[in-house]
């Protein structure tokens, strides 16, 4: 208790463990090999801010989507279907 007193930080690191990253190794930089039919991209939302995000379309539209570039996911999140926002958390990673 008194390191925590003295290091108030070091509670906030061992409460939520934001500094592990599970699975260990994996890239998340590539996520189309841990996840079918998904792309990583990065929105910036406002001048300086930029977020990563994955773009996973629905299993019946995978057979459309082997082999296709950044271009066609951008194409098919302006499309008619509904989009699904899943927020991770605080895990530093997605």
């Amino acid at each position: 208790p008194f390191l925590v007193r003295l290091f108030p930080s070091v509670l906030t690191k061992f409460v939520f463990l934001n500094f592990l990253s599970f699975p260990f190794f994996a890239d998340f930089r590539r996520p189309e090999l841990l996840v079918n039919n998904t792309i990583n991209l990065h929105l910036t939302t406002e001048p300086g801010v930029t977020v990563g995000i994955w773009h996973t379309v629905p299993s019946s539209r995978g057979a459309e989507a082997q082999g296709k570039d950044q271009r066609w996911y951008e194409e098919a999140l302006a499309d008619a279907h509904p989009v699904i926002i899943y927020l991770h958390g605080n895990g530093g990673t997605r």
